[in-house]
This record gives C-alpha cells, sequence and structure tokens, in this order.
C-alpha cells in the first residue's frame, strides 16, 4: 500500500520473511521520511537498509501490528484541512508540488472512472476490466 503523508511517501508490502515474522516492510524513496515515521510514529522501525539497486532505495521492517498502530496516530494527530498545504508547511514547496502531480495524474480516476473501474474478485483484489481470471 502506498501512503502519502505530510512527513513522507511509503510504500509498505509484505515479504515472505514478513510472513513467518509478523512484520511489514516499510520503503521509502528518501532516507529521511523513513526517519520522520521512525521518530514520529513508529519507534518500532527497525534499522533503515540502503540499496543502490532495488526499486525503493530505503527499507525498514516493523512488527505489522505496530505499522498498524503508527497509522492509527497519523489518522488521530490529522490536524489540516488542506494535505497539499500541509506538506507546504512541513516539508517545503517543492515536496507539496510534486504531491500535486500525483493528485493531478489520480485526478483522471475521477475524469473517466469506466476507464480506470476494475471489477472486486472473490478475493476481493479488483480486476482490470478485459482482463482474465486464470
Amino acid at each position: 500500500m502506498w501512503l502519502i503523508t505530510p512527513i513522507g511517501f511509503f510504500s509498505v508490502v509484505r515479504k515472505p520473511t514478513d510472513t513467518k515474522n509478523k512484520t511489514l516492510t516499510v520503503r521509502a524513496r528518501v532516507r529521511s521520511d523513513l526517519e520522520a515515521l521512525q521518530a514520529q510514529y513508529l519507534p518500532e522501525l527497525g534499522p533503515i537498509q540502503e540499496s543502490a539497486v532495488n526499486d525503493y532505495r530505503f527499507r525498514a521492517v516493523a512488527p505489522q501490528a505496530a505499522v498498524a498502530a503508527a497509522m492509527a496516530r497519523l489518522a488521530e494527530t490529522l490536524d489540516y484541512s488542506n494535505f497539499k498545504d500541509a506538506v507546504k508547511q512541513r516539508q517545503g514547496a517543492a515536496r507539496a508540488n510534486l504531491y500535486h502531480g500525483v493528485w493531478d495524474v489520480l485526478y483522471r480516476l475521477q475524469q473517466e472512472p469506466s476507464v480506470y473501474m476494475s471489477t472486486p474478485t472473490k478475493r476481493g483484489r479488483a480486476r482490470s476490466p478485459g482482463a482474465s481470471s486464470s
């Protein structure tokens, strides 16, 4: 899942080792995003690893329950009425402008919903129109 927050952008996934350890891997493009998440919401986040070859350059692992609690704290401490303005105040205009670009791309969902509409499958995952069910 992607989380775009006033403190950073994160991709949260369950890697094969996470399944047996009941952890999640939290990935970021920028180290300071993970550092802010750890300092403000997720002290249980493990050491930040850096890789020059992975899609997300920075990653760390945390117990799944701790990640869920951190997400709840993010929601509980939400104190703004405009997301992009909050990002601008906390991370600067350049980051806010970048997030606006993401907003603009995702606005297409609203403009042309039939093009991007998916149908749920029995497992709850979305399936694109015309996709094979095999």
